[in-house]
C-alpha cells in the first residue's frame, strides 16, 4: 500500500525528516533519549562528530558532547560509537553524574565522566571535545609547553594545564571512567579552553559546538606548526596577551568567536550538504 505523505510539512518536520527523527521506527525512543533537545542542537552535534572525524581530529575514538539547551543539568553524547558513524538516533541524554536519563539507553562511552565533570564545574561551557590527536598528544608527554603560534589559536594564550591521573589516589589505568577521576580533570582545566592529559590526550571546551570544533581543529594546526618551528632551531615567537586586540579574536575561554566561513565548508566536506 502506498504511504500517504502530507502535502505540506512544517519547517520543524522537514528538519526532523532530514535528521532521521520523523516517520522512522523507534523515533519516539530516540526523542526520549535526547530529552526534547532542539533539532538544531541535535543536528549540530551530529555534524560536529562528522567534522572532527573528517578533519582527522578524531579517529575511531574520542567524542564530542553538548549541554542540553532545555536543561543545563543535562548533556547529549553519542552512544559508544566511532564519531564518523554518529547519527541523531545514536545520541543519549545524560545527567551531570554521567548517568543516562533513560534507563533503556544503549551503552555509552566509558569516559563520559570527562564531560559530566566539566559541565558540572563550568556553567559557561556548552560543548566538550575529548581527543587523542597525535600532534597534540606529543605535548602531553613532554615538558615543552603547548603555546599559541598564530591568531586562530589565541584561546591558548591563558595557558594549557596538564592533568596527571597518577595523582588520583587509588586509581589504576589511564581512563577517566568515573567522577573520582573526572572531577580532578575539571579542576585542572579550571577556566582554560584546553587541558592536556598526560600520556592520553586532551580536552577542549567551548561556548557552543562550532566553537569547540573550531578550537579542536586550530589546536591541531597550532601543535603541528609549533613542532615545525621548534625543529627549525632559533627562537620561536609565540603569541602573548599583547597580541590580542579588544573586539578581535579573544583568548577568553567563555566567549564566542564566530567562524562564519569555516563551519559551512567543514560541514560540506563531512556531510556532503
Amino acid at each position: 500500500m502506498r504511504r500517504l505523505v502530507p502535502r505540506a510539512l512544517s519547517c520543524g518536520a522537514v528538519i526532523a525528516a532530514a535528521l532521521g527523527l520523523w516517520a522512522m521506527p523507534g523515533a519516539a525512543g530516540q526523542e526520549s533519549r535526547t530529552g526534547g533537545a532542539s533539532l538544531q542542537l541535535v543536528d549540530d552535534l551530529v555534524v560536529g562528530n562528522r567534522i572532527l572525524a573528517n578533519e582527522g581530529i578524531l579517529d575511531g575514538l574520542g567524542h564530542i558532547s553538548v549541554r542540553h539547551d532545555q536543561r543545563a543539568d543535562r548533556f547529549l553524547l553519542s552512544r559508544d560509537l566511532a564519531p564518523g558513524l554518529v547519527t541523531a538516533a545514536d545520541l543519549v541524554e545524560y545527567d551531570l553524574d554521567a548517568n543516562p536519563v533513560n534507563a533503556q539507553s544503549p551503552r555509552g562511552y566509558q569516559e563520559r565522566f570527562i564531560h559530566a565533570a566539566i559541565y558540572r564545574a563550568r556553567p559557561d561551557v556548552r560543548s566538550v571535545v575529548h581527543a587523542h590527536t597525535p600532534s597534540v598528544l606529543t605535548f602531553a608527554v613532554s615538558t615543552i609547553p603547548l603555546r599559541p603560534i598564530y591568531h586562530m589559536a589565541s584561546f591558548l594564550v591563558p595557558g594549557v594545564p596538564m592533568y596527571e591521573i597518577r595523582k588520583v589516589a587509588g586509581h589504576a589505568g589511564m581512563l577517566v571512567n568515573d567522577m573520582r577521576t573526572g572531577a580532578p580533570l575539571a579542576q585542572t582545566l579550571g577556566d582554560k579552553a584546553v587541558a592536556l592529559m598526560r600520556g592520553h590526550g586532551y580536552v577542549v571546551v567551548g561556548p557552543d559546538i562550532p566553537e569547540a570544533v573550531s578550537r579542536s581543529i586550530f589546536l591541531d594546526v597550532n601543535a603541528r606548526v609549533q613542532l615545525q618551528a621548534i625543529g627549525l632551531g632559533g627562537t620561536v615567537n609565540y603569541l602573548t596577551a599583547a597580541d590580542l586586540s579588544p573586539g578581535g579574536q579573544t583568548a577568553q575561554p567563555g566567549q564566542t568567536t564566530a567562524y562564519p566561513r569555516s563551519w559551512p565548508i567543514w560541514k560540506e566536506r563531512a556531510m556532503g550538504r
